[in-house]
Order: structure tokens, then C-alpha cells, then sequence
């Protein structure tokens, strides 16, 4: 399918059938995409376990996936590098210098 390695914007669902969670996590790993997804299910335990295995920058369980000023907003793999939003957002301005100091020699 033309659209299996394309990165969507909605309102766009591509759905896939899978035989079981492992091949459901490998296949949206298999993506050269990383900006967000969702899982639905109603073991919360089980949705953040798949979520944690699952390459992308944010992951929502039962919920779409969304932006938010108070969530850091950003991707991995070819769905950009770096976070915007939140406290880490601010962060990516933010030219930080290490200064190390070495002994004192007599």
C-alpha cells in the first residue's frame, strides 16, 4: 500500500490486522516515522506496557493522540528531533555551557 510508509495527518485511520501484540508492536516500529500514536484497550497495565515498546516520540493510552501546552510535543526517527511545549520546550532555546574545573596545582 502506498500510504504504509507515508506520514499521515488526519482525519486519516489506516488499520491493520495483526495476530497478536508482539506483531502489532512490530509493525508500527516498522514505520521510518515517530511523531505520536494511541492504544486502546481496557487493561490499563497492558496499554502502557505496549505503549513503553512502541518507537515514537509521544504515545497516549485510550485517548487520541494530541497537543497540549503543558506536554512536550515532538517526534523521533524522521518525524523531526527535539521537543517544543512544557518545561522541555523552553529548553531547546536554551544554549547551556559546562564550565569544569580541574584541581589546583601547587
Amino acid at each position: 500500500m502506498p500510504r504504509y510508509d507515508l506520514e499521515l495527518f488526519g482525519p486519516v485511520a489506516t488499520v491493520y490486522v495483526v495476530d497478536d501484540e508482539e506483531a502489532a508492536i512490530k509493525l508500527a516500529n516498522d514505520s521510518s516515522y515517530g511523531l505520536g500514536g494511541s492504544v486502546h484497550t481496557r487493561d490499563i497495565a497492558r496499554g502502557r506496557r505496549v505503549a513503553e515498546k512502541i518507537l515514537s516520540g509521544m504515545m497516549f493510552v485510550n485517548q487520541p493522540t494530541n497537543s497540549q501546552a503543558e506536554l512536550p510535543f515532538g517526534g523521533i526517527k524522521n518525524s523531526g528531533y527535539g521537543r517544543e511545549l512544557s518545561h522541555l520546550g523552553i529548553l531547546e532555546f536554551v544554549n547551556k555551557k559546562l564550565i569544569h574545573l580541574g584541581p589546583v596545582s601547587e
